[in-house]
C-alpha cells in the first residue's frame, strides 16, 4: 500500500496544509496558529483557568507555559489569581488579545465557509461521521488490542 492510500497519511497531510494556511494568516497579524487557537480558548469576560487551556489544545505543561509567556510578553493576555481559589491562576485577554481573538475567529469561520461552499453537506456529514468513528475506535482501544497469553 502506498502512503498516499493510507488513512493516517491523508489526515496528517490535510492537517499540515490547514496548519500552514492558518500560520500564513496569523503571520499577517504577528502571530501563530497556536496563539490564535489559545486566544479562541480563553473566555472573554471570565478568563480561563490556565490548567484548562493545555488540555483543550493538546499541549503539555511546558509548551503551554512557553506559549502563555510569549502571549503575555506580546500584551495579548494577563494572569490573575482566581478569586475563589488563590492557588489557581486565570488567564484573561487584554484589549489587543480580544482584537486578535476576533481575527482568529474570523479566520476560522472563513475557512469553514469556504469548505462548506465547495463541498456538499452530504459529503461533509460523511466526513464527520468517519472522523468521529475513527476517534471512537481509538478511544475504545479497538485497534491494537493487547493479547494476553
Amino acid at each position: 500500500m502506498k502512503r498516499e492510500e493510507t488513512i493516517d497519511f491523508n489526515i496528517k497531510a490535510a492537517w499540515h496544509a490547514i496548519a500552514r494556511m492558518y500560520n500564513q494568516q496569523a503571520l499577517k497579524y504577528g502571530g501563530t496558529m497556536s496563539v490564535g487557537f489559545a486566544l479562541l480558548n480563553i473566555h472573554g469576560e471570565e478568563g480561563t483557568p490556565a490548567t484548562k487551556i493545555g488540555p483543550m489544545m493538546g499541549l503539555e505543561t511546558r509548551s503551554l507555559t512557553r506559549l502563555l509567556k510569549s502571549m503575555e510578553e506580546k500584551g495579548l493576555i494577563y494572569r490573575e489569581a482566581d478569586k475563589n481559589d488563590k492557588r489557581s491562576v486565570r488567564i484573561f485577554l487584554t484589549k489587543a488579545g480580544r482584537k486578535n481573538k476576533e481575527k482568529a475567529r474570523e479566520t476560522v469561520l472563513r475557512f469553514n465557509e469556504a469548505i462548506r461552499e465547495n463541498i456538499s453537506g452530504q459529503k461533509l456529514n460523511v466526513f464527520f461521521e468517519v472522523v468521529q468513528g475513527i476517534n471512537k475506535m481509538i478511544e475504545r482501544n479497538e485497534i491494537y488490542e493487547t493479547v494476553v497469553h
